[in-house]
């Protein structure tokens, strides 16, 4: 599902161990050796065939591009040019029936021949070239070929369903080095006349070769990127300016979170795009587009970051970081890089017809799941009942407690509960098809996730037992008091106070833009231990039943439409009973709840902007003059790519919560994308359709009743809440990456 599943195969992590092996002891990445020249490419050419990774791909029956990302990874972290992605494509594109191609391939595989690869004139970047072939005589020139100083043949599509195969030694053949972004490595290749052979492309079409070669690309300038921020993360920690080490410097921190972030999520992607490929799932291309549509920026992103944090050191040649910028920008452009993947997105988005986002593959449970849910959805949630809760105003709109009890009734509130809390235990795949189907049904909201989580994490039997089949049931809303005037995201300032009082606890305080303040109970932090030092252990959680006597309930109505409330505790008594944990560990309880929440909201953030986008787009497939818009598919193209990077995020922190709780900067990662992702999505609805798209609710001519300008508004409390994003990338350089506090 994700990358940590991918990173836990033993072959995989073999593989990988041994090709950094293998680099690090016969390839120099810091500059000291002139890595371009055909003797040095042909020297680790030699032991790469020994390590026997020049054939993968070319096994019909086992064409897996999950170790070839492998392998181009760590390619691009050595700074290692040797032409692995030409052979690959070689190898998968040779036919076996013909005696010329199988001949190439044992040669290949042998080591006695390496192979140059082109696109010619099928590459999307016009500035390469083309040949044509005349009699079996070659012709043309091509420019920006690989490694073709050391290679023993050139291998150049002439058509959809033909190659043409040169002798690089041959007759008619001139070849010039080519230096590109400050390095040498491509060649310029003329043809005067030169010998081909010509022979059929095997069992691949030309566009999934030229996927292939992408996504390989990406891998390798995935490597390269990621070493090259490691080493930066690295420089912060020991690097000292005015005192103390940069990496303590917010700007630092918030710079280096960012670029965490691109690279998880390109890590992410990639190898979701390749586990489609292995399996033969049709929608594989897609996904490889969005890697390419999203990590065609975003790695050139982090090598400019990289470079800004090493300063005036990453200038020099003899650095190994000018390496890795220049891979970044040399594999990232190739192919018609992030545009042309864009425009074939585009393309599946409003041509022919059009296309939403694909459904993902959940597997056999999570899409019987889904489908069960839609089901039940369609008899319980549709018609004149889902129509008269969309007529109410916004505010109203988030909770029905009917349809709480309804769906309470399913055991679907519990879904990945365990079965001892009378929970259905169902994987995450499973929760993630359940909230997938409730977010495209438009349902209300149900549960108390957070809360749940930290009673069964921390609760007494008593507690579990008296407070969680009510929320099972769909019966009981719990809100969370956490906020505070003085304690916004900095928790451990708060002041509310809970003193120990004979069999109750008394609890003073106020608590601000509290959300679910119509709720049964509150889930509240406050101070047991004023002098507790450092501050945060002296805070406790309590469960406190919104009826109890004290309690002064103010609303306020938000900018976005809904509701919170300012809170005030007067000597509210809740009995002793209603600690959850032990006095004074409740900062334990707090931060494993948020960061369950983090996680949770993430997901749940990605998949709203999901919905959101398929609305938008059947509104512009509805207006020709937009969905032709150069401009409006570009945008669209970018936010199809970004929703599955914040997707793979999302699935990626199910699946560190099914071995126990998603570790905080994951939760805070996955926030932070999809929050903000929601804010470019709201701004960009406003761009494409102007005024009319301002409209609000209930008002003659609001697109959706307004849904676009209203989720605007609505993103900036996600963006603000449960930590403000500044506090969740000091997280992420902090607990993540180890810089400095």
């Amino acid at each position: 599902m994700g990358a940590a599943s991918l990173e836990s195969d033993d072959v995989t992590g073999l593989l990988r161990d041994s090709m950094r092996g293998l680099l690090e002891t016969h390839w120099r990445a810091d500059g000291s050796t002139d890595g371009a020249s055909p003797e040095a490419i042909a020297g680790i050419w030699d032991r790469l065939v020994q390590q026997g990774v020049t054939a993968l791909g070319a096994d019909p029956q086992d064409r897996s591009l999950s170790p070839i990302l492998v392998v181009m990874e760590e390619l691009g972290r050595a700074a290692c040019p040797a032409p692995m992605w030409s052979a690959v494509l070689a190898n998968i594109a040779l036919p076996d029936a013909s005696s010329a191609g199988s001949d190439t391939r044992r040669a290949l595989a042998a080591g006695t021949a390496s192979v140059a690869f082109s696109f010619g004139a099928f590459d999307p970047d016009p500035g390469i070239g083309a040949i044509a072939l005349d009699n079996e005589k070659a012709m043309g020139s091509l420019r920006f070929v690989e490694a073709a100083g050391s290679a023993t043949h050139l291998l150049v599509p002439v058509g959809e369903t033909e190659l043409a195969l040169v002798d690089l030694g041959g007759p008619g053949v001139k070849r010039v080095p080519t230096r590109a972004m400050g390095a040498w490595g491509n060649w310029e290749l003329t043809l005067d006349a030169a010998p081909a052979m010509l022979m059929p492309i095997g069992n691949v079409g030309l566009g999934d070769l030229r996927s292939v070669a992408a996504i390989a690309l990406l891998a390798r300038a995935h490597g390269a990127a990621r070493r090259a921020f490691e080493l930066a993360t690295e420089y912060a920690k020991e690097r000292q300016q005015f005192g103390q080490p940069i990496g303590r410097f917010q700007a630092i921190q918030h710079k280096l979170a960012n670029c965490f972030i691109d690279l998880e999520g390109i890590r992410l992607v990639l190898h979701h795009t390749a586990r489609l490929f292995d399996k033969g799932d049709g929608d594989w291309s897609y996904f490889a587009d969005c890697a390419m549509a999203f990590a065609g920026s975003a790695l050139r992103r982090v090598s400019l970051e990289t470079q800004h944090t090493f300063g005036a050191i990453g200038y020099a040649e003899e650095h190994e970081a000018p390496r890795h910028f220049k891979r970044v920008h040399l594999d990232t452009i190739a192919l018609g890089g992030a545009a042309h993947a864009k425009r074939r997105l585009a393309s599946h988005l409003f041509d022919n017809g059009g296309a939403g986002l694909p459904q993902h593959d959940l597997g056999p449970a999570g899409n019987e799941l889904r489908e069960q849910a839609r089901r039940w959805l369609a008899r319980n949630w549709a018609g004149d009942r889902k129509a008269a809760l969309d007529a109410r105003p916004f505010a109203k709109r988030e909770f029905d407690a009917e349809f709480s009890r309804d769906i309470g009734g399913t055991g679907w509130i519990g879904l990945g509960w365990p079965q001892e809390f009378g929970g259905q235990a169902r994987t995450p795949l499973e929760q993630i098809a359940f909230i997938e189907t409730m977010e495209r049904s438009e349902a209300p909201r149900i549960g108390a996730s957070i809360q749940s989580n930290a009673l069964m994490m921390f609760g007494t039997p008593e507690q579990q037992k008296k407070y969680l089949p009510e929320i099972l049931r769909g019966e009981a809303m719990h809100g969370m008091g956490y906020s505070e005037p003085q304690a916004g995201s900095d928790l451990a300032a708060l002041r509310t106070s809970a003193v120990r009082d004979g069999d109750h606890w008394v609890i003073n305080g106020q608590k601000i833009w509290t959300t679910t303040w119509w709720g049964k109970y509150m889930f509240l932090a406050a101070r047991t231990d004023k002098d507790a030092k450092p501050p945060h252990a002296g805070i406790s959680m309590f469960i406190v039943p919104m009826n109890a006597p004290g309690i002064m309930i103010q609303p306020a109505t938000t900018m976005y439409d809904g509701s919170f409330a300012n809170i005030f505790y007067d000597n509210v008594r809740v009995p002793l009973e209603n600690l959850v944990g032990r006095v004074n560990e409740g900062w334990k309880v707090l931060t494993g709840a948020l960061a369950f929440e983090r996680g949770l909201v993430g997901g749940g953030i990605v998949l709203k902007v999901a919905h959101a986008f398929e609305q938008l787009r059947q509104h512009l497939m509805a207006r020709p003059e937009l969905s032709g818009d150069p401009i409006v598919r570009e945008r669209m193209a970018t936010f199809a790519c970004e929703i599955e990077v914040g997707r793979q995020l999302m699935m990626h922190c199910a699946e560190l919560a099914a071995d126990g709780i998603t570790p905080p900067e994951y939760g805070a990662i996955s926030k932070v994308f999809s929050s903000e992702l929601m804010e470019r999505f709201g701004e960009a609805a406003l761009d494409m359709f102007g005024m009319s798209a301002t409209l609000s609710e209930q008002m003659p001519g609001a697109i959706d009743n307004g849904r676009f300008e209203q989720n605007l508004r609505h993103s900036l409390m996600w963006v603000i809440s449960i930590g403000t994003n500044e506090i969740q990338r000091s997280l992420i350089a902090q607990r993540a990456l180890g810089l400095p506090r």
